[in-house]
Formats: C-alpha cells, structure tokens, sequence
C-alpha cells in the first residue's frame, strides 16, 4: 500500500489506513472483527453492549454475565492481533462504569463512548494510558466534554468521532429534525468541530462518521480536514463480522426505501432494515416484556413498546421476525460478503484515487 493517505495519530497510537471500523451492538462487531480490522493496520471496535447471554439469567446476574462475556471477547481478539484494539461503550447503558472497569483492567487501547456525554469517562480509566474518543453529532456537544474534561480531569479527548445523520443504529439527532431533513450534515459538523478542536493546545484528530461508504466518501472528509474515518456498515459484510448470516444478508436483500427511521425505547430515533417486527411496531403494536435488566438508564419499561435489547439480540442471533437490523443510510448499496483485507485495499485504492 502507496501512503498517500495519512496515518491516523491518536496520541502514540497510529493507524494506517486511518479507518476505525465501528463498533455494533448488540452482538454484531465482536473479537473476529475486531482483530481482522486490527491486523490490517485499522482500529478493531468491540462494542460491549449485550455481549452476555443475559436473557438466559435472573436479573441479578446481568451485570457479571456482560462483564465476563465482555473480558472474554477482548481476550479474543488479543489473541488474534497484535494491532490497535478498542471498544464502544454506550453512556446511556445501566452498567456503563462497569463495563469500563473492565475495559481498563484489559487495558484496551482505546474507548469510545457516546449515547450520551461521557462526562465522567477520564475518572473512570484513572492512571491508565488509555486514549478516550467521545462520539458526537454537533460542536456544541464537543465543546461541553472538552470544557468539563479540562476543569475537572485536567484532560482532553485524544480523539474525537463526529457522527452524522446517515448513521446506523442510534443517530443523535431529533426524530422531527432527520425526517424533515433539516439536521445539518455531517461535513457542516465535522468542520464546525475541526475549528474547536484547533482551539485547543493539544493535536485532537477528528474522525468523520456516519455514511462513509466507500474511498470517494473517505477522500471527502480527509479533504475537509478529518483525520480518519469510522465506518460501520461496510464491515457487516465481511466474512469475519461475528453477526449471524441471516443478519448479514439483510444487508444484501435491503432496497433504498426499506431504511427507515424508528423511535427507539432509548429516546434517540435509531435507523433498521424494514421488518416484520418493525411493521408491527410502526402501527402502534406493542411487545410486551417484563424487564429483568434495566439494562438502559433512559428506558422505562412501563411505557416501552418492545424490549429494544431483546429486539437486537434476537437480529443478531438469525431471529429477524422478532426484531430488527440496525443498518447505515447506505446499506442498500452493499451487494456482497467479501474478507476485511480485501475490503480495507479496496478502500485505500478507491480514497487515493479520489485524492
């Protein structure tokens, strides 16, 4: 590989090329993944949210089944790669700080947290060289982590990912604002961010996210000033994602129309693949569930519609009709399961062609 791209620097981590691939929950980018993206010079994203089998166990054991299903994942992948390892851990989960503790006593290379301000998120890795990279989806929101890591942990972000509106999954704009199309997009943002981020006496890379599909797409963003990209979709259709094939074909039967936007019991709207499950939820039908877990902090089962961890858990394991695939804006365009090292030479060839 020619460099004409450059090598994503966080701190005294590099990457090249500079692509972080995007950490899906639940169940969806795990060790196989993560290590496969590692070991071709990018940034493996384990996402920790719902990794245990929790639904199988009493409420109580909630947290200790997604602990040591989480630690064991990262083992995983450790085992696997002697690249760049992070994880995605969500502000909005009831069982965030633990799962950061143990992402600490792994002593992964990176976390990145959104879902939420990851306001106290440098308290939590205390003493650890461990590069933090909040995930946000304005300036504003940027500003806010900055202002509060400085007065309170004299620290800044390493890193910071801007997530647009073509987003996968859970996309932190208002319901009203992306079906009306009037959310800004992502390269307004991203380059509102890159003059905070220059205000500051720290190197702070910006990570542009959110519908980055292909070489031309990460040409784009690196032209405006980011540093690197992290791309999620694109990864789903890899040999080595950990998904299940049902879920991954999904991606390759999805038409344009078929992306549509929900209102997720997490209170952020999120973006699926069409389904039977989503049809009924559409119409007003609910699921009903007893919650064990109150495994999200902003989720109130009285008045929840469907169990959205349940929803998820049951896509990843092949059980489409009783839930949903969280799925980017440009999904539809995937049309085959290829391995990540051919993937990642596609890209670099597609994005230094568009330099």
């Amino acid at each position: 590989m020619s460099k004409r791209m450059p090598t994503l620097k966080i701190g005294d981590l590099e990457a090249y090329p500079p692509i972080i691939q995007g950490g899906m929950g639940i169940r969806v980018s795990r060790s196989g993944l993560a290590s496969a993206v590692a070991n071709e010079g990018g940034i493996g994203i384990i996402a920790g949210v719902g990794l245990g089998k929790y639904e199988d166990w009493p409420g109580k054991e909630f947290i200790k089944v997604n602990d040591d299903a989480f630690r064991e994942e990262i083992r995983k992948a450790r085992k696997m790669t002697n690249g760049i390892l992070g994880v995605n851990l969500m502000v909005v989960l009831s069982n965030y700080q633990s799962l950061t503790r143990v992402a600490v006593e792994e002593e992964v290379d990176l976390i990145i947290s959104g879902a939420g301000l990851p306001l106290d998120l440098p308290e939590l890795i205390k003493g650890k060289d461990i590069k933090l990279a909040p995930i946000v989806s304005s300036a504003r929101a940027f500003s806010i982590i900055c202002k509060k890591w400085k007065r309170h942990h004299n620290k800044l972000p390493d890193a910071v990912v801007v997530e647009g509106l073509m987003a996968g999954g859970h996309i932190g704009f208002s319901y009203e604002d992306i079906l009306n199309e009037t959310a800004p997009t992502l390269d307004k943002i991203l380059l509102e961010v890159i003059e905070v981020a220059k205000s500051f006496d720290k190197q702070i890379p910006v990570i542009a996210a959110g519908g980055i599909f292909d070489g031309k797409d990460i040409a784009r963003v690196l032209k405006l000033g980011a540093s690197g990209v992290q791309m999620g979709t694109r990864f789903v259709c890899t040999n080595e994602c950990d998904v299940h094939e049902k879920f991954k074909q999904a991606y390759l039967n999805v038409r344009k129309e078929d992306i549509v936007i929900i209102k997720s019991p997490v209170g952020m709207p999120g973006r699926v693949i069409r389904s039977k499950f989503v049809d009924e939820v559409a119409k007003g039908e609910k699921t009903p569930f007893v919650c064990k877990f109150h495994c999200l902090k902003s989720c109130d089962p009285k008045t929840a519609p469907f169990c959205i961890a349940k929803a998820l858990a049951n896509a990843a394991e092949g059980n489409l009709d009783e839930g949903f695939v969280f799925a980017g804006s440009n999904a539809y365009k995937c049309n085959e399961i290829v391995s990540v090292k051919d993937l990642m030479s596609q890209l670099v060839k597609e994005a230094e062609e568009n330099l």
